[in-house]
């Protein structure tokens, strides 16, 4: 899917500001920019923006909101936790551990899929995950991929001590595989798609045996939601204007996920092939039910303590619980003094109901 993070925490914690209080630098504005990297149920993003529905929200409450593309993912989550984009497309895994974890309070606006098949685990001229042991496996570190595998080798009763890890790039996930020396790969699609399509390659573990854990949202900044309800008013609208669009059977929604497709590089089958392994919550009910869910908090706990084991959840962080993740219900998992990501649904809830 889309997704080392020293770097990444470095940068969190030199620019990351205590946003729980009121402060100077968040007040009232009417230009709002967001980004986005490319996946499949993050495409819609790229889409809204260039038909045009999302100037037509943005107009609605007299404001702009302006939607970029950035290549690399991780560089895309940076450059929100620096403050220069008000949200950013990202993995429930990746906002607890950059700007949520570098103190940057950041809350799940809209919560648009999760990964039911996209995030994968191909191994090269192998057929059974079990055989993973012993190798070197190329995947992001400390993202999603590394969380997968984790949660994968659980399943043969292995552990990250009988492989080697190897950093790489998605951006260079594609040519690493295509080297004799890389044998097995951790990636999201469209790479593992095209990966997958090798003759040598196996698919042997993905999401779908973890479903619901990795949760596709746009984050925005907390307090320039709450001095701005528009701005989160205006990105909710769109958004579910193109589900509606996106998810029907005519021809208005064929060509929004033929630009899509062609958007991220493939056709519309390959793209329809994507969306049949991403649970999209094209209603917002449906994402408002899943957001509100007692399997949430639980798979928020998982990954706390991924992160956590893997020294990446907060500088000096003492426990999974350092970091507090606020739940619609009011419920806090972690630090109560130290909340710093939160799942509100009171926006998507008001898509549901007509409201905005």
């Amino acid at each position: 899917m889309i997704r080392t993070f020293a770097k990444s925490l470095c940068l969190a914690a030199a620019v990351a500001m205590p946003l729980a209080t009121p402060s100077a630098l968040a007040a009232e504005k009417t230009d709002f920019s967001v980004c986005w990297s490319i996946y499949v149920g993050w495409m819609p993003w790229g889409y809204l923006q260039d038909s045009g529905i999302m100037k037509k929200w943005a107009d609605k409450y007299d404001i702009s909101v302006d939607i970029v593309q950035i290549n690399d993912y991780v560089e895309s989550i940076n450059q929100y936790t620096a403050g220069q984009y008000d949200g950013c497309s990202m993995t429930n895994m990746d906002a607890l551990s950059i700007p949520a974890g570098g103190g940057v309070d950041t809350t799940a606006l809209i919560v648009g899929d999760y990964s039911n098949g996209n995030d994968g685990i191909i191994l090269k001229d192998k057929t059974e995950l079990a055989e993973i042991k012993g190798q070197t496996v190329n995947l992001v570190e400390l993202s999603v991929s590394h969380y997968l595998l984790a949660r994968a080798l659980d399943t043969v009763g292995l552990s990250e001590k009988d492989l080697t890890v190897v950093n790489t790039s998605d951006a260079d996930m594609i040519a690493a595989y295509a080297t004799d020396d890389v044998t097995s790969v951790v990636t999201w699609n469209p790479l593992l798609s095209e990966i997958e399509a090798e003759a040598n390659a196996t698919k042997v573990f993905d999401s779908s045996g973890i479903p619901g854990e990795i949760i596709d949202v746009m984050m925005v900044n907390t307090e320039t939601l709450a001095d701005n309800p528009a701005f989160g008013k205006a990105l909710t609208g769109a958004w579910y204007e193109l589900m509606t669009l996106m998810s029907s059977d005519s021809d208005e929604g064929a060509a929004a996920r033929t630009a899509m497709a062609e958007a991220s590089g493939t056709d519309l089958p390959g793209y329809d092939a994507q969306l049949a392994t991403t649970k999209m919550f094209y209603a917002p009910a449906e994402a408002v039910a899943f957001t509100e869910s007692d399997e949430l908090p639980d798979t928020m706990k998982f990954v706390a303590e991924f992160l956590f084991d893997n020294g990446i959840l907060g500088e000096g962080a003492p426990s999974p619980e350092f970091v507090g993740v606020a739940f619609p219900d009011g419920s806090v998992f972690g630090d109560e003094g130290n909340v710093k990501l939160r799942f509100d649904t009171s926006f998507m809830k008001m898509a549901a109901d007509g409201s905005l």
